[in-house]
């Protein structure tokens, strides 16, 4: 069985998931911590419990969702895994920070690539690899059919969609992979989004205003 922590980093309020199981193999997906608080609460977290860091993933590479990165994989040496159109993202994110006015130092060790033909495993449990472009050119989610739960990252939010007005966004195709990835799974699904509140597929499917129609 899989398990999830959610915490809420930086100004821009992003959400970092450890997902973990019964035998205390984990994975961080997109660490979102900024300041050296939020990385000792995330470190603090992951000892306290005993957990075992096994895989860094991101589910795309803009700057809230990779501040940690470096962090992460230093402290628990494991490399960066993401899609492989999230390169140029990642290259670009410290440019981003600069623009907000939140430098970073930005990972830069090894990449492992990543798409919907893999899947990631702790012990006897999966997380597939779902392709949700649109937010950014290779968002991925992961999901646990197992356990009945889809981490979407910026894809699908509570009651809204991914913003596609930033380089590489493309509305139709997230709404596109939204309704034929995500929208596809058991309505009882539960989302994890990158920002906001968890939600449902069947809720959102029912009544995401970007769906009505």
């Amino acid at each position: 069985m899989l398990y999830i922590k959610q915490f809420t980093f930086s100004p821009i309020q992003e959400n970092t998931y450890v997902v973990y199981n019964d035998a205390k193999q984990a994975a961080i997906i997109d660490p979102g911590c900024y300041t050296d608080a939020e990385k000792e609460t995330l470190v603090n977290y992951v000892a306290d419990n005993r957990l075992s860091v096994h895989y860094l993933l991101n589910t795309h590479c803009h700057l809230d969702h990779v501040f940690g990165n470096k962090h992460i994989a230093k402290t628990y040496n494991v490399p960066l895994h993401l899609h492989p159109n999230e390169e140029v993202v990642l290259q670009y994110a410290p440019t981003s920070g600069l623009n907000w006015g939140m430098p970073f130092d930005n990972y830069t060790g090894k990449l492992i690539f990543i798409t919907e033909k893999d899947s990631i495993t702790l012990g006897t449990d999966v997380l597939q690899i779902l392709s949700t472009p649109g937010h950014s050119p290779g968002s991925i989610s992961f999901y646990a059919s197992q356990d009945g739960f889809v981490i979407s990252g910026d894809a699908l939010f509570a009651g809204s969609i991914g913003r596609t007005d930033l380089p590489g966004g493309n509305q139709p195709q997230l709404l596109k992979s939204i309704h034929t990835q995500l929208f596809t799974l058991p309505p009882s699904t539960k989302v994890y989004s990158g920002h906001g509140a968890t939600t449902s597929i069947g809720h959102e499917a029912a009544t995401n205003p970007f769906f009505k129609n």
